[in-house]
């Protein structure tokens, strides 16, 4: 294993319960291995011994076959500086396969989906699935709340506690992954904690070192996909602006009716705008070039298309004050110490009134908030000169990829691929043939699969419609520029 020593648990006595921490052993009667499990129960059953750990418990267990998946809650300080000063609530989920099987610790970076579904690298490693739903995204949020306690670093701690918690039961090698801001967030937990997991799986995770220095995004938009479809998108973007005053007429009527508002944002107008910005970079980050052609010419479209299009792909509901608040702790965040892109789109000029707004304009006012730009430098540098069993993965064609994560001299045993042609649903399965292998190899090894596994280079476990269905708890919402 790459790291023989454990961080301790930061408290000595797991918030919300005081008792014993012995171990006794039991016998899994699943899969009938001796496993270590904590005194307070001796029950052979996976679900008494998950809620025998202090701080969680049992919101609901549904049903697949296969496997046991809980829905559970499990009590985190509200500040991992100060444990003593308050607590709160964190949803997460466990997809339960065998306690003899390696584990993956997923997040998105955003809520919690209750429905079972199982990641790449868990299908990969035929393994055990524990998600977490990230501080400050409801219901995981402490009231009242105190949005400086909304950091990265918190953020990671709240991992760290949890795996701390389950690698008594799961005891086999532990991945870290997310998608997204999920990718960024197990990046951030890797620097935080660099000896809990055994290997770490980033798909699509933005790195934003420098916020003002955003050129990169400017040279993607000027050469993805063929110049016939940029055209088309910037055309379609342009005519919406073009025609403000009736299509805003019929975005105040869709408000009217939905009782949309604007306050956070400060006016419909400044919401419209955001939205058909958005426009091109949504485009490109959920779709590509094989559907440009479903893009209608601006010049003979009528006002129901260009707003019914403008819609599609970006989501007129996006910056409304109901669409915003789902999203407030990513903007946050955002705004404090992620960054976020802007762009020029030099085809808008004389058009665009605000230009691509701050992260700061979408939360309310009364949260205060103060860039810390040394935040994202350190992860980076970080990631260059220390980075140890770590995959980054890529899209071709993902806007979001134009600020990547790279390696530099002091990375051992990692990788950056890019799927040729892909958008943010980028996977390991759409590499080319060689890094494909080489990263499927890389994961199975990082999980401790026996050698004749790692060799084959072929995930575990047979593709199942259903559980290994991308449920991403950003995209199934409106869009918005978020990663």
């Amino acid at each position: 294993m790459r790291k023989s020593l454990r961080w301790a648990l930061s408290l000595s006595v797991l918030i919300g319960t005081v008792g014993s921490t012995g171990t006794a052993t039991a016998v899994d009667t699943e899969t009938g291995s001796a496993t270590v499990v904590d005194s307070q129960s001796t029950s052979t059953d996976i679900k008494d011994r998950i809620l025998a750990i202090p701080g969680m418990s049992l919101i609901e267990e549904k049903p697949y076959a296969g496997y046991r998946y809980f829905v559970l809650e499990y009590v985190q300080p509200i500040d991992h500086h100060r444990p003593w000063a308050g607590t709160f609530k964190q949803r997460l989920s466990l997809l339960h396969k065998d306690t003899s099987r390696p584990t993956v610790f997923r997040t998105s970076g955003y809520g919690l989906s209750t429905t079972p579904s199982r990641t790449e690298p868990t299908r990969i490693i035929d393994g055990n699935q524990v998600s977490m739903e990230y501080r400050f995204f409801t219901p995981s949020r402490p009231q009242p709340a105190d949005w400086s306690k909304l950091d990265i670093w918190q953020a990671a701690s709240d991992q760290h506690r949890i795996y701390t918690a389950l690698k008594k039961i799961y005891g086999k090698n532990w991945l870290s992954t997310g998608g997204s801001k999920g990718g960024m967030t197990a990046t951030y937990y890797e620097r935080f904690f660099p000896r809990d997991m055994d290997g770490v799986v980033a798909y699509v995770a933005p790195n934003d070192v420098v916020n003002k220095e955003d050129s990169a995004y400017d040279r993607f938009f000027e050469t993805v996909g063929t110049k016939d479809c940029r055209d088309r998108l910037n055309n379609m973007q342009r005519e919406a602006l073009v025609r403000r005053e009736p299509l805003e007429k019929k975005f105040q009527a869709w408000a009217e009716s939905e009782g949309a508002t604007f306050n956070t944002l400060g006016s419909l107008d400044k919401a419209y705008e955001a939205v058909v910005l958005d426009f091109v970079w949504g485009f490109w980050q959920y779709y590509g070039q094989d559907v440009c052609d479903q893009i209608p010419d601006a010049a003979t479209a009528s006002d129901d298309t260009v707003y019914e299009t403008i819609d599609a792909y970006s989501g007129w509901s996006a910056y409304s004050d109901q669409g915003l608040e789902y999203y407030t702790p990513y903007y946050y965040q955002a705004a404090t110490e992620l960054g976020s892109p802007t762009i020029k789109q030099p085809h808008l000029a004389g058009l665009s009134r605000y230009g691509y707004q701050p992260a700061s304009s979408f939360v309310p006012r009364e949260i205060p908030m103060k860039f810390k730009p040394q935040v994202m430098r350190d992860v980076d540098d970080w990631v260059r000169k220390n980075a140890n069993q770590m995959l980054f993965v890529y899209g071709g064609n993902d806007p979001w990829g134009s600020e990547k994560f790279r390696l530099g001299k002091g990375a051992r045993d990692s990788y950056v691929y890019t799927a040729p042609g892909a958008n943010h649903g980028a996977n390991v399965a759409g590499l080319v043939d060689a890094e494909r292998e080489n990263a499927t190899a890389r994961i199975l090894a990082w999980a401790g699969v026996p050698a004749p596994a790692v060799q084959a280079a072929q995930p575990l476990a047979r593709f199942d419609s259903r559980l290994d269905a991308v449920v991403d708890e950003d995209t199934t919402r409106e869009h918005g520029l978020r990663p």
